[in-house]
């Protein structure tokens, strides 16, 4: 191979590891390709974990939560959470699955998937440690999310026939796990009836509510360059004046937090985070810190 070539090669393999801006993704290139192997004592780790997630779930008193998890390394752009989905208590695959988009490599294209909280979190790229927010909203909103959650007519006429997890937040052209969950708080709340153009109603009242997606500066534009080499990828639907400035807006568990709490400004958070020897519960808005260290008020529950 000329070595041009090669360095062009390597550099579009480094670009596209940056690129990647979700557990959308993530989770799509886990799922078609080989995962990682855990050992017995890790698997058993973090059903430890997801048995906590479950149990403050369960004491909440609440019978819905948004549920947002780590997964893929996304500290290069300076966010903890990548995927996104609505954890029932009344989901009937199981008690708190959590309704989620995901893509469906067989079919090459977005599906919905109720997951158990076990599967959910495992979902990450470092089998040692991992974080997961739970956000529990006042009733009024909660209710309404619950009721349009639970109809399949409605969580399918908001799924995309393309996928991209890097998808601009405000086209319809394609979509990502967390804008799903973005639009289907729109038409929950806003109490949008389903028909053509549902998406792009959507998307119109999350403008008018002062919806702020996430935005991610590239800092090198060879990173735009990616979208060649995977179909999962794209940058056509974002703003030419976006990509001059080396900007992609992409809904993401971060914008969609600050969304429903400046919405609901009642709601609570819990942040529960898992080393290879100890587990963390937070309840209230100050993050945790990125080596899960507990602070003064903090519960630890250690790991057997």
């Amino acid at each position: 191979m000329p070595q041009g070539l090669a360095f062009w090669r390597l550099c579009a393999a480094v670009a596209l590891n940056l690129l990647i801006t979700g557990n959308c993704m993530a989770g799509a290139l886990r799922y078609c390709s080989a995962s990682a192997t855990l050992t017995a004592s890790q698997q058993d780790k973090i059903l430890q974990f997801a048995a906590q997630v479950k149990a403050a779930l369960e004491s909440s008193g609440n019978r819905l939560a948004i549920v947002s998890r780590s997964g893929l390394d996304l500290s290069y752009f300076g966010q903890r959470y990548s995927h996104a989905g609505i954890s029932l208590q009344g989901n009937p695959s199981m008690p708190w699955s959590v309704r989620q988009l995901y893509f469906d490599c067989a079919e090459q294209k977005p599906q919905l998937f109720d997951q158990g909280m076990a599967g959910f979190v495992m979902g990450t790229d470092d089998p040692d440690k991992g974080f997961v927010s739970l956000l529990l909203m006042p009733e009024a909103q909660a209710g309404a999310l619950e009721r349009s959650a639970k109809d399949n007519a409605i969580s399918l006429q908001l799924l995309a026939a393309q996928y991209s997890a890097n998808a601009f937040a405000f086209s319809t052209q394609y979509q990502n796990c967390n804008q799903w969950l973005a639009e289907m708080l729109a038409v929950a709340w806003a109490k949008l009836p389903l028909g053509d153009s549902i998406r792009a109603r959507a998307q119109a009242w999350l403008q008018a509510q002062n919806y702020a997606p996430t935005a991610f500066h590239l800092r090198w534009r060879p990173l735009l360059w990616t979208t060649a080499f995977s179909n999962l990828v794209h940058t056509d639907d974002h703003p030419t004046a976006d990509l001059d400035a080396l900007m992609l807006q992409v809904s993401m568990p971060a914008s969609l937090e600050t969304f429903i709490r400046a919405q609901a400004p009642e709601t609570r958070r819990i942040e529960l985070c898992r080393t290879a020897t100890q587990i963390v519960v937070r309840r209230g808005w100050e993050p945790l810190s990125n080596d899960c260290v507990a602070a003064d008020g903090d519960q630890v529950i250690a790991l057997e």
